[in-house]
């Protein structure tokens, strides 16, 4: 089957991902990703899904493995995998590329974080770094002039069902859980969580945590559509864009119930708190989620740690200045 074929033959992108497709992605994970620890903060309200102790520190190992493997087992024969990356994504499909002896091409923004570049070129990938601009027209095309198999970091099924494993694990471990607040960056983490939780547990609030400096999705609910927002600078690197992604509106409509968002300081205090009251390393995105939660008062939230690959000249500065 062509990878043509195989892409028209699955459903839509917004339709509700089923139990078969959840399942085959907990089995293609099982030894590529963890059971990541559910923790309480020290005053008990908020619980913290730790994916940032995945391995390549990231939940992305979830949805990457997932649609590396599933792309293997659908069309066979695969000698090059090509994706667009901040670069936690980049990682865990450089890492499983690596794990089947297949040629890996990221295309990544210039403004990711050097720790994830380098992380890239020593799984074996092939990194091209663009102008933020070009790389989000890579993002809305999918279009990079290379040939091999495109693997979408958002919006492919089989990363939102990798992503629902991480819902399934939050209702294994707190199945009364109130609210849930994920990072939003293109949306594959929130949907995927949204559907596993939902089907479990209908009243769980799923809110999305964007930062001061790029707000896509709160603009594009107020407006009724995606629209395009400006895109600040910042250390806060694995979330934020110029826009929702067209082909993700339809599916964020309806599994997101609210959009939250938070200040730059508000995340450089929350990544300061991850490491000084629970000894974790978390980056801005990471900690976004936290910084939200901070707000509510009410007990059995949980906030998605979703990655911990900061560089660690802004890891110190932010250390610095807390102290």
């Amino acid at each position: 089957m062509t990878l043509e074929a195989s892409r028209t033959a699955r459903p839509a992108l917004d339709a509700p991902l089923t139990e078969d497709e959840i399942e085959a992605a907990h089995r293609r994970i099982e030894g590529a990703a963890i059971v990541t620890p559910l923790v309480p903060t020290l005053d008990g309200r908020t619980h913290l899904k730790l994916e940032c102790l995945q391995p390549y520190g990231s939940y992305k190992i979830r949805g990457a493995t997932n649609a590396v493997r599933a792309r293997i087992e659908v069309d066979g024969e695969v000698d090059t995998i090509i994706s667009a990356s901040a670069g936690n994504f980049g990682q865990a499909v450089a890492a499983a590329a690596q794990a089947y002896g297949l040629k890996c091409i990221i295309h990544a923004p210039d403004i990711a974080a050097r720790v994830k570049i380098e992380s890239l070129k020593r799984l074996g990938a092939e990194v091209r770094e663009h102008s933020f601009a070009r790389w989000w027209e890579i993002m809305q095309s999918r279009e990079t002039g290379e040939k091999g198999v495109f693997i979408h970091p958002v919006a492919e099924r089989e990363v939102i069902a990798g992503a629902a494993t991480l819902g399934d694990e939050l209702m294994d471990d707190l199945p009364n859980a109130r609210t849930i607040y994920v990072p939003f960056g293109g949306g594959g983490l929130i949907s995927g969580i949204a559907q596993a939780v939902k089907a479990r547990n209908p009243s769980c609030r799923i809110v999305a945590v964007e930062s001061e400096v790029s707000i896509p999705l709160k603009a594009a609910f107020e407006a009724g559509k995606p629209v395009t927002v400006e895109r600040g600078p910042s250390f806060i690197d694995g979330m934020g864009s110029t826009g929702v992604l067209e082909d993700m509106w339809p599916l964020l409509q309806r599994v997101v119930d609210d959009v939250v968002v938070v200040s730059v300081a508000e995340v450089s205090e929350a990544v300061n708190r991850l490491l000084q009251e629970h000894h974790v390393v978390a980056e801005g995105a990471g900690a976004a989620a936290l910084a939200a939660a901070a707000h509510d008062p009410a007990h059995n939230t949980i906030a998605i740690v979703s990655g911990g690959n900061i560089d660690w000249p802004v890891l110190e500065k932010i250390v610095a200045f807390k102290r």
